[in-house]
């Protein structure tokens, strides 16, 4: 058979020869709508790879990307994948120290940075000694750009690719050359990085496109509201030209209006991003009456949604939800419900694909005899799996390759698994354990309840109890009272929160999950 490197170039090649034409809409800061096609995007990705190769950045340099869901964002992430230099993603929503932190830990050469983020520039280059070139993206004629030292040399994306631009060979490496890197996003403790090679992210685009996973086809646009420096874009951006769909992203802009107008206008069938976005659309289609017709799917991920919203969500956009589990370290994709299976009223975070495997244990690593009906610690291995974080000196797998999720989890006689919650999260009372999870689900199925967390708070008496952290749609309507009554005989009486604290919003990491180390700081 013919040798034929799987890199992450070959995707786009493909989309520019066989789908050329298929458009590509961007948002840009103003709001304005910007279309282009793979064609396009090939010739200027490629271009662009030459003018950085240009400006003496080279194979393995790390180019960090602190910006949105943007076309020249999405440039940038072929421009440097395509010649072997290293995407390293940042999140825009972390504070200056410690995106200082990141960058300086990953030793990035080159910080390519969305004008609205211009503000943080200087005092990111002043804690950052590594970075040489600054590339300015989505900016317009009257964007100011800040001097900066001598050291440091900066260029418009445009002025750039005019000046230096250049078509260069793609793919002229092997393909377990190192081609993303992204931090986690350190809900539960210190950020670590994962380094994405170009195998590891071509196997899983096939993963994603799979008829029981994304099953995404050329008839398709899809939306991508999943930030780009989450994992990849839940790898959509490299799935998308894969197979010649319409790729929409939505820059900055989230909100309910913003992405309600984008899908009527650009004819979305399959939207995919964290719960809280959902929930912010559809709020604003219940205030203004709109509907959504042509939105068929929406993917969800990030973190476990109560089936009373999932239902809710289903009802008000006339939409199939996918529910999915992912993590950075899998590239993200672990599990996913098939479309093609009818919903249920209890949803799970669906099955595993090809390509990558699951096994619970208990608490010491030892695999539990019975795969399926039992609550364990769940363990990964896989084409798309971490072996050992970044700067890491040693594996981080076990014995038999499995990654530790840090997640509990249960595997109906389905083969359907369900996250329980996270380990680090249980909470010890009296000496025995609390799920907060279980809590969690119960509690987030009340009507009044749009967000829920249960947090352990220290007690003189039991070393930990359980405190609810909501945020209610009516607050009037809500009480500790009502809330143990919706519980009593759902949990162990000796389980049952005593203590709620109402906030008018729940705090949350850039990915959409709800920021527990946030929420233990405010309230322990």
């Amino acid at each position: 058979m013919q040798s034929f490197s799987l890199t992450i170039d070959k995707f786009l090649e493909h989309a520019s020869k066989w789908a050329g034409a298929r458009e590509i809409v961007s948002v840009s800061h103003q709001g304005k709508r910007i279309h282009t096609h793979y064609e396009g995007l090939f010739q200027r990705s490629n271009q662009l790879s030459g003018a950085l190769q240009n400006i003496n950045l080279q194979k393995g340099d790390r180019v960090a990307t602190l910006a949105w869901n943007t076309l020249d964002h999405l440039e940038i992430y072929f421009a440097t994948m395509g010649c072997g230099m290293i995407c390293h993603t940042l999140n825009p929503r972390f504070s200056e120290a410690h995106l200082a932190s990141i960058i300086n830990e990953a030793q990035d050469k080159a910080l390519a940075i969305s004008q609205s983020l211009l503000p943080m520039l200087s005092e990111l280059l002043a804690q950052c000694p590594t970075i040489e070139t600054v590339i300015v993206l989505d900016h317009n004629e009257d964007t100011i750009v800040p001097e900066l030292c001598s050291k440091v040399s900066i260029w418009r994306h445009n002025q750039l690719l005019t000046t230096h631009g250049k078509a260069v060979p793609w793919g002229e490496f092997e393909e377990e050359t190192p081609a993303g890197l992204c931090f986690t996003s350190g809900t539960t403790g210190k950020p670590k990085g994962v380094i994405y090679t170009h195998r590891s992210n071509y196997l899983h685009t096939l993963r994603l496109l799979q008829a029981d996973a994304i099953a995404l086809s050329a008839h398709d646009t899809v939306l991508v509201a999943v930030p780009m420096f989450h994992a990849n874009g839940w790898g959509l951006p490299f799935a998308a030209p894969a197979v010649g769909a319409k790729l929409v992203l939505p820059g900055r802009n989230a909100d309910g209006k913003s992405l309600a107008d984008l899908i009527e206008a650009e004819g979305v069938t399959i939207a995919a991003g964290v719960q809280t976005v959902w929930l912010s659309l559809i709020d604003y289609l219940d205030e203004s009456g709109r509907d959504l017709p042509t939105l068929k799917r929406v993917l969800i991920g990030g973190s476990k949604c109560p089936d009373s919203l999932i239902q809710r969500l289903e009802s008000r956009l006339g939409a199939q939800i996918q529910t999915s589990w992912g993590m950075t370290e899998l590239s993200p994709l672990g599990t996913i419900s098939s479309p093609l299976e009818k919903p249920t009223a209890v949803r799970s975070a669906g099955k595993p694909l090809a390509g990558l495997d699951l096994k619970l244990t208990d608490q010491q690593g030892k695999t539990l005899p019975a795969q399926r009906g039992h609550v364990g610690h769940l363990k990964v291995k896989g084409h798309s799996v971490v072996n050992q974080y970044f700067n890491s000196t040693t594996p981080d797998v076990d014995d038999e390759g499995y990654f530790d999720t840090g997640d509990l989890a249960i595997i109906n006689e389905n083969g359907e698994m369900s996250i329980c919650g996270r380990a680090k999260d249980l909470i010890k009372s009296g000496g025995e354990w609390i799920n907060p999870s279980e809590i969690e689900e119960i509690v987030g199925n009340y009507d009044a309840v749009n967000q829920v967390a249960v947090i352990g708070v220290a007690h003189p008496k039991w070393g930990e109890r359980p405190v609810m952290i909501v945020e209610a749609y009516d607050s009037a309507n809500i009480s500790l009272e009502s809330l143990q009554s919706h519980l009593k005989g759902k949990i162990p009486d000796w389980w049952m929160p005593s203590e709620l604290k109402l906030v008018s919003n729940m705090p949350l990491a850039a990915t959409g999950k709800i920021d527990k180390i946030a929420l233990r700081e405010q309230f322990s």
